[in-house]
């Protein structure tokens, strides 16, 4: 069954927008939240939440029902600037996305509030329509670069006084005054402000197998009475990059890895950095390495490798597993350098050959290299094997490099469940 599914009789609530792929979606259902609603535009992300359980409705039709305990999220398809909310005031428990990060990435045009494909304003306007306990967006690094600083203070500020909108035709730097001026005297009703928090974090450190750095925003309503401080301990960092070397030099790492030759585990060890290990009190467990994904992680079964003859485009369903499928022509060259299988992986992008860097490519022990399978990408961005991905490879691909990992996603979710259970309780 779906995991979207799983959750169908669960009694807190959420709804995500910029759903793509599914991976956010999944981490808050996981965490104990009910779907009321998905939206996404792109289409062959609209069939892949379709393929995993949710009931597609067209943006232009009909309002989609709200879904009783039991039944199929319903999946609005379309522009989320067409989308209406004000249905699911006071029912939704979190809401949730990562607007599209084109505008923010070293990737994209870098343009901020004036690109069109800025998402914040369309979360803004959801929250006023839905009011919801808890928002919770996701976002590229970029966010915090210098350039970017100040219109990121100002979305924070837009998330706090979500109801105080910005004149039609004015500024986003005369709306931000307005916005300073409110919180500084604590203006806003408790329903209608929201204590604000960032997270600049990395994806390793949360038991992804992937080093992928990107900053969370949380929300929570201030009528809640949620203690941040209490937030903040919980979605600390809970794996360790000096527990991986730890577990390298003494020998446990390679235990869980007896298939790794001798000379392939020297030649690892020899470029271990330098440095102090961690303490017996502190230690939290090691970061997982891209070998960890291949070879299953949290019960799952290990990929068999791909054979040379089989990179050739064709799916054999080699051990029974979907998207495993061997793709010929990968290279490295300066600046485009594969994948370590003994290291998290590196970033993955929404791309399949044309990202820089060679995050596709991967090194084998053999000291030959070839492209990564989607499968092997999914394991990377630690969505199940069970979760059907839709489109070509290229489609595949770009679904992930776009989603939130799912056991990052996960960890800020579960910490949210856990807090409004907190503070929900009688005094």
């Amino acid at each position: 069954m779906s995991e979207l599914l799983d959750s169908a009789n669960q009694d807190r609530t959420s709804v995500e927008l910029f759903a793509g792929g599914g991976g956010l979606a999944m981490a808050v259902a996981r965490a104990g939240f009910r779907p009321l609603l998905l939206n996404e535009v792109a289409k062959w992300a609209c069939e892949t939440l379709v393929a995993n359980g949710a009931k597609p409705y067209d943006i232009e039709g009909e309002r989609p029902p709200i879904p009783t305990p039991g039944e199929r999220p319903p999946l609005l398809r379309g522009d989320v600037a067409k989308a209406e909310f004000d249905h699911l005031v006071g029912l939704v428990d979190v809401l949730a996305g990562g607007p599209p990060c084109q505008p923010f990435s070293l990737g994209g045009t870098g343009r901020g509030d004036e690109d069109h494909r800025n998402g914040f304003p369309h979360m803004f306007r959801a929250v006023r329509e839905m009011r919801p306990k808890v928002v919770i967006c996701e976002n590229v690094r970029g966010l915090l670069r210098q350039s970017f600083a100040p219109y990121f203070e100002y979305i924070k500020r837009e998330l706090t006084l979500p109801f105080e909108q910005r004149r039609e035709g004015g500024s986003w730097h005369e709306h931000d005054t307005r916005l300073r001026e409110l919180i500084d005297k604590d203006g806003g009703l408790p329903d209608e402000r929201y204590d604000v928090q960032h997270f600049a974090v990395n994806a390793a450190d949360y038991g992804v197998p992937q080093i992928r750095n990107r900053v969370i925003l949380v929300a929570f309503r201030r009528d809640l009475g949620v203690d941040m401080k209490r937030f903040e301990e919980l979605v600390k960092p809970q794996f360790s990059e000096a527990s991986l070397y730890a577990s390298m030099a003494d020998g446990t790492y390679w235990d869980r890895h007896p298939e790794v030759p001798r000379k392939v585990q020297e030649r690892v060890m020899e470029r271990l950095p330098q440095q102090t290990l961690p303490s017996a009190v502190d230690q939290k467990p090691a970061w997982r390495t891209l070998r960890d994904a291949v070879n299953g992680i949290d019960g799952q079964r290990t990929l068999p490798p791909i054979p040379i003859e089989y990179l050739d485009r064709k799916e054999r369903f080699l051990g029974g597993f979907t998207d495993h499928v061997g793709w010929p022509d990968a290279r490295i060259y300066k600046g485009h350098t594969p994948n370590e299988l003994d290291r998290p992986a590196k970033t993955v992008k929404a791309g399949v050959h044309g990202v820089p860097g060679g995050e596709s490519v991967v090194a084998l022990d053999d000291g030959s290299h070839r492209y990564m399978s989607v499968r092997e990408t999914a394991r990377v961005m630690t969505f199940p094997d069970t979760w059907t991905l839709a489109g070509s490879r290229g489609e595949k691909m770009r679904q992930l490099g776009n989603a939130v990992p799912v056991l990052l996603g996960h960890a800020f979710a579960e910490a949210v469940a856990k807090i409004l259970g907190e503070a929900e309780k009688p005094t």
